[in-house]
């Protein structure tokens, strides 16, 4: 193999890896940075002060949840992206928890939530874990759901499954780097047609980059690090933020990425959408090059009451990046959501613009 053949492959071996990652919620590329940060994770990076799990699934999977905020305050449950776990809506509950009963789960093989012993860690599992919770912690009580990613892919889910829910009990949703469909459009770049399934079934693709992922990992130099900044964050993401994704990313199961990626690549919950008849909102960074803005507006144009938001400033995981620009618009969602006006008690949290 010549030297120019040679670095051909190498790039296309980690974009495919980069691309992968990008479209399974953003995660793939930020795990491959696992030599340039600080192991184990940041400690200041806590669970909601209140552990309210584990409730048990359908299928008996313990799923842990933790809560902030009022009791009997209006709920709000969070729904978190691939890879990672509930402490990446910190920024959430220590703002909304001045109002809200912020709740936030941690999915299935995730976190600090049980591995199913059936190994199912589909998207539709996920809904009806959302249901379930929510039967647990408020079965009388209205709700706002948000989801990040994955997570909001799994409202869609639950949407599908439980339509009743929405209106009566669910009676909004926010939405956040979030598609319905169409995954391997766009984000995969000029690497989609390794996830294409005439090289095969999704499953056998998603197995070939989680190979691909690994022999990254075990090769030398830094462009793992740069490719995952690149693809996942904004430029001004805070280090601190990144290396707690990578640290999430890097605990999570071999399967997760297998059979979590492929899942992801073969959703398609568009017919879910007319479902959804309540406030929603769908916000997305303005430089999330995971699920773009082309793809919010598409999501928000489906839904009978959805409303677009963009993040200035974010990249995929905006909830973190720009938490003081998207915070405002899910207390204003909840509010109208609940019939509480377009105005509260917020609390002015310290250095928000």
């Amino acid at each position: 193999m010549t030297k120019r053949m040679a670095s051909t492959s190498t790039r296309v071996a980690v974009g495919a890896v980069a691309a992968a990652g990008a479209v399974a919620a953003g995660l793939a590329g930020q795990a491959l940075w696992r030599r340039r940060r600080p192991a184990g994770g940041d400690g200041t990076w806590a669970p909601p002060p209140e552990d309210i799990g584990p409730i048990e699934a359908f299928d008996g999977t313990k799923l842990a949840v933790g809560a902030a905020g009022p009791a009997d305050a209006p709920l709000i449950l969070f729904s978190h992206g691939f890879s990672l776990d509930m402490t990446t809506w910190r920024e959430q509950w220590a703002d909304l928890g001045d109002e809200f009963r912020c709740v936030a789960v941690d999915h299935r093989a995730h976190g600090r939530s049980e591995f199913p012993s059936t190994g199912d860690v589909t998207l539709r599992s996920m809904g009806r874990d959302l249901g379930t919770v929510l039967d647990a912690i408020g079965p009388d009580r209205r709700a706002v759901l948000v989801g990040h990613s994955m997570g909001a892919m799994a409202i869609l889910a639950l949407a599908e499954q439980r339509p009743d829910l929405f209106g009566e009990r669910i009676v909004g949703v926010a939405l956040l780097g979030a598609s319905a469909s169409n995954l391997l459009r766009g984000a995969m770049g000029g690497v989609t047609g390794l996830l294409r399934p005439r090289l095969g079934s999704l499953a056998a693709a998603a197995r070939r980059v989680d190979r691909l992922r690994k022999a990254v990992l075990a090769g030398p130099g830094d462009v793992p690090a740069i490719v995952a900044r690149v693809t996942q964050f904004a430029p001004e993401a805070p280090d601190d933020i990144v290396n707690h994704v990578l640290h999430l990313a890097e605990r999570t199961s071999s399967l997760v990425w297998t059979d979590g990626l492929s899942e992801l690549m073969g959703m398609d919950f568009r017919h879910a959408l007319p479902r959804i008849t309540v406030p929603a909102l769908v916000a997305v960074g303005d430089q999330d090059r995971v699920t773009p803005p082309a793809a919010a507006v598409e999501l928000a144009a489906a839904l009978p009451e959805g409303r677009l938001f963009i993040v200035e400033g974010a990249g995929h995981i905006a909830m973190l990046e720009r938490p003081e620009r998207l915070n405002p618009e899910l207390r204003s969602l909840a509010r109208e959501a609940m019939g509480l006006g377009k105005t509260g008690g917020r609390k002015r949290r310290k250095g928000a613009a």
